[in-house]
């Protein structure tokens, strides 16, 4: 399936049926007094969270979406029918925003979510609600109010517990390929991975954590290179990241060089990316060089406060000692959160 993460379309409430202009036309009733009734209400639009939905691939083809217009009143006191709504689904981490002025409208992030976005117009009213004691013959009536319309643009940031990042090539695709049940596209050249993967990875006997396989990072993708900042948006929700390390591409530079280097594309992307706590991965320890330079590297990136987990996604080497570390944080994290949110929530009471 194509990968889809930002679109634009544009969206439509229906218009509210007319009200109907009508009198009472029937045998022995000669002046039979007004009887139109009222339009139908148009149609809302809603957006709906699917989980099944990983991309915006639906809506890169077609760009204009409307609800129906409610139905015209009709004579003897008969209501127009109400337009059917419209319901957008969209993947968890899809972001609204106007596309004129860019303001941030609605963020999906809940499974089954279901937000009304739109109203649909209300129908005008027939000329038998116009009926008074001095003017029993109204021939007024309302038209329908137009539905609501707006240009939006759909951006999708994956939700994911754990981003990995790192140069091309690092080993992220073989990293997740070999702890969940992604299988992404592995091979032995830059930029394989051309859109973000994620993979579901079990961890202490019954959780899970999601794990969000990121396109290599190069220089300058806080500004776009390389499709950079694309990828980076991705990234955004994750609470930790795994900074993979390939020992065995000297020729790329130096590993702590290239290290430092994709943290400074995140801290200019956004500063607060630079504050999620990382783990540093050393790949393809099946490889004799990479072995070799391991235990100088690790001693560099443990005396900086750095966890180190050198590992190998052919053999296995390192893989269940580095899940286990992930998911200990990520529930590290989580109790702090829940131990905040408890404090908050007695503080306001």
């Amino acid at each position: 399936m194509k990968f889809v993460d930002q679109v634009r379309i544009e969206v439509k409430a229906g218009d509210g049926g007319r009200g109907c202009l009508s009198f009472r036309r029937e045998k022995f009733i000669p002046h039979g007094g007004p009887d139109g009734g009222d339009g139908g209400k148009g149609g809302d639009v809603y957006f709906i969270v699917d989980s099944g939905m990983s991309t915006l691939l639906d809506y890169r083809y077609m760009s204009h979406y409307k609800a129906k217009n409610g139905a015209p009143g009709m004579g003897k006191n008969m209501h127009g029918k109400n337009g059917e709504s419209l319901e957008l689904r969209v993947p968890p981490g899809t972001l609204v925003f106007d596309d004129e002025t860019g303001e941030l409208l609605t963020d999906l992030t809940d499974p089954d979510q279901k937000v009304l976005f739109l109203a649909g117009g209300q129908g005008g009213r027939g000329n038998a609600r116009f009926a008074t004691s001095t003017n029993r013959a109204p021939r007024y009536t309302q038209p329908g109010i137009p539905g609501e319309v707006k240009q939006l643009r759909l951006e999708l940031k994956l939700l994911a517990d754990v981003g990995l990042v790192g140069l091309p090539n690092a080993g992220k695709s073989t990293l997740i390929s070999s702890v969940s049940a992604a299988k992404p596209k592995v091979a032995d050249y830059p930029f394989t991975t051309l859109v973000p993967n994620l993979g579901v990875v079990p961890y202490g006997g019954y959780k899970t954590m999601v794990m969000a396989d990121i396109p290599g990072l190069i220089e300058g993708a806080s500004e776009g290179h390389g499709l950079g900042t694309r990828f980076l948006r991705h990234v955004e929700r994750t609470d930790l990241f795994l900074h993979l390390v390939d020992l065995t591409c000297m020729q790329e530079g130096d590993p702590f060089d290239n290290f430092q280097m994709i943290n400074n594309e995140l801290f200019k992307y956004d500063d607060s990316l630079a504050q999620k706590p990382q783990l540093v991965v050393l790949t393809k320890m099946d490889v004799p060089e990479a072995k070799e330079l391991a235990r100088e590297m690790m001693m560099h990136f443990e005396s900086l406060g750095y966890p180190v987990f050198p590992v190998s996604a052919v053999t296995g080497e390192g893989l269940k000692e580095l899940v286990t570390a992930v998911g200990n944080e990520l529930d590290r994290q989580r109790e702090e959160q829940a131990a905040a949110q408890l404090d908050s929530e007695e503080g306001s009471g």
